[in-house]
């Protein structure tokens, strides 16, 4: 008889790959945990270790760029503008996001085929702004200032990425966000 060990290594990566994969071949509605943690070659206990559902498999690691972002708006000395601040804080994600150029793209095509997911994004999205917003307080920023600056930030990550994932990953998302940035300036009048 075939045993799961208790402590399978990588299982939460295992259970990523192969949830990502049926999302892919069967769409997300279709994916039940059961056949997730099968092709993982885990029990579906394991799956409930690491994922509260099946949605959490695709927003997981929000709280990672969430923290990420906050840290590097952080580090970003005060003398810079907030959207300034906010540009610098939002290119330090890209490298994390090119280094897992094949994870986004088949992730982001499985959110963009379900409205729950979109509106679970949208939900992600929103967060990263108030985290952002939130920091940019912290720099001295005042509210309505760094609320707008935020969302803007967020506005430029969305349509960056959004270019991004549409090349196949092949643009240099670091000079999307720029490029992002630099025309937000330019439509608002502070490029001129």
């Amino acid at each position: 008889m075939f045993m799961v060990s208790r402590w399978e290594p990588n299982a939460r990566e295992r259970l990523v790959e192969a949830a990502l994969a049926l999302y892919v071949e069967h769409g997300f509605e279709q994916t039940t945990v059961v056949e997730i943690a099968k092709r993982a070659g885990l029990a579906e206990r394991t799956f409930f270790r690491y994922f509260t559902d099946k949605r959490e498999v695709l927003f997981s690691g929000a709280e990672l760029l969430e923290e990420l972002l906050v840290e590097a708006l952080r580090t970003v000395p005060d003398s810079v503008a907030p959207i300034d601040a906010v540009a610098r804080a939002l290119n330090t994600s890209a490298r994390i996001f090119e280094e897992r150029r094949d994870f986004a793209i088949r992730r982001q095509s499985v959110i963009a085929a379900n409205r729950e997911l979109q509106e679970r994004e949208l939900i992600k999205l929103a967060s990263l702004s108030s985290a952002l917003a939130k920091g940019l307080r912290a720099r001295g920023t005042d509210e309505l200032a760094a609320d707008l600056v935020a969302n803007a930030g967020i506005a430029v990550f969305k349509i960056a990425f959004e270019r991004w994932i549409a090349s196949g990953g092949t643009d240099d998302l670091a000079h999307l966000f720029d490029k992002c940035f630099a025309e937000l300036k330019v439509v608002t009048g502070e490029g001129d």
